[in-house]
């Protein structure tokens, strides 16, 4: 039995580097830094005061009146502005489709933080409780995918996964699972995060994972640097349409890669740190190449989870050098974290998109912020630094890792 194929038919986004992807794009090819000075809260007293915040974000430029956004949490604003922006770009006709096949797999790995913490704020033990009869609704993970739903009535399957800084992977593969299996045809999915919070900044800031690099705040995601002391906490939201292919080109759609293969796996290791060899997301990658039918050589690009942190880094190097062998030293590497800055459960849905885009432009996204070279990196591996590279891209692979050892690896080829 011929396996059914799954290719992206639609893309949107709204994140620290642009509203739309085009935008996205054309600051990705730049080099440019989405970090800045927290204006969301008063961070004056933390020891991280400056993130990747979507900027200047007022939801009524997206068509929210003032009622609809108070009964929305800030990421699931930015889950359907991405949403809106994929379904338009796919060219879909939701009346002409079988809507009991077309699903919605959208992952946070927080939910409505921002939600949760004001609620909590304004209670005063003591007192009669007033909570907010929109608080379960504002703060679940999967209300994201269930607007969506709601807005384009669509009844196949709807719910969030959650798996820390993999969730977008995740939704992603699992998207394509029901695609695969001949339960869909069609598959909205991605991830939206809005973590930059008291609770957020503060929360990482007492894990030490953080930079708090205040005076340097645009250079200081800095993967592969010897200087880098933690990540750039991000927003935002990645969307993309999945679709069977013959079920894509039936109805004519413009199609921009095609998901060739997936791979998962866990450390079993410890809560936070990723296992030093790698050789556990090196199983995820190698898992994801033999699920594509790929073989190492045929890899053209590979977008790292590159966090910035002092473990993180070196992990997944040893990890790509493992599955890769020699043709590692012919890839083009690169962490686009050290513009947008991680966007935990949202990372893998923006970096997705990276792919896609260095398949369709030719582009190598740089990684940038680079200046001083770290003993236990291998700068021989081609990592991008500081200015993008031209080549042709047939095939890119994205990798994402979450707390807990949980990996997973996407494949895009042309097509």
């Amino acid at each position: 039995m011929t396996r059914r194929r799954i290719v992206i038919t639609g893309l949107g986004t709204i994140n620290p580097l642009g509203d739309n992807v085009a935008t996205f794009f054309d600051n990705l090819d730049k080099g440019v830094s989405g970090a800045a000075p927290i204006t969301l809260f008063d961070a004056t007293l933390f020891k991280t005061r400056f993130a990747c915040q979507v900027p200047h974000f007022d939801p009524s430029n997206y068509g929210f009146d003032r009622k609809e956004a108070r009964k929305t949490d800030r990421f699931a604003l930015f889950s359907t502005i991405a949403a809106d922006q994929a379904v338009a770009d796919s060219g879909l006709d939701f009346e002409s489709e079988d809507r009991d096949r077309i699903g919605v797999i959208v992952a946070s790995g927080v939910g409505g933080l921002e939600t949760m913490y004001q609620e909590i704020q304004a209670y005063t033990p003591g007192e009669a409780p007033r909570f907010s009869p929109l608080l379960a609704p504002k703060l679940i993970t999967n209300i994201a995918s269930g607007l969506i739903s709601i807005k384009y009535g669509l009844h196949g399957p709807g719910y969030a996964v959650s798996s820390a800084c993999a969730s977008a992977a995740h939704a992603c593969i699992t998207a394509a699972l029901f695609i695969r299996s001949g339960i869909s045809d069609i598959i909205i999915t991605g991830a939206s995060e809005a973590p930059i919070t008291p609770p957020g900044i503060g929360g990482f800031n007492s894990m030490h994972a953080l930079s708090v690099n205040n005076d340097e705040y645009a250079s200081a995601s800095r993967p592969f640097d010897a200087t880098r002391d933690g990540f750039v906490l991000g927003e935002g939201a990645g969307i993309l349409v999945f679709e069977e292919y013959e079920h894509a080109v039936r109805r004519g759609a413009k199609i921009y890669a095609e998901l060739a293969g997936f791979g998962l796996s866990c450390d079993g290791y410890h809560l936070t740190a990723p296992d030093p060899t790698g050789a556990y997301a090196a199983l995820s990658m190698s898992s994801a190449l033999k699920d594509a039918g790929l073989t190492p050589a045929d890899v053209d690009y590979i977008n790292v989870h590159g966090t910035s942190t002092r473990l993180g880094d070196v992990a997944e190097l040893n990890a790509i050098k493992t599955v890769m062998g020699d043709a590692a030293y012919k890839t083009s590497i690169s962490s686009t974290k050290s513009m947008t800055g991680h966007l935990l459960g949202s990372a893998g849905a923006i970096e997705a998109l990276a792919c896609i885009h260095a398949i369709g432009s030719g582009i190598i996204p740089p990684t940038i912020n680079f200046a001083n070279e770290d003993p236990e990196i291998d700068y021989k591996l081609d990592l991008t630094l500081n200015k993008p590279r031209s080549r042709k891209v047939g095939v890119a692979m994205s990798n994402n890792f979450g707390f807990g050892g949980q990996n997973a690896t996407l494949v895009f080829k042309a097509i």
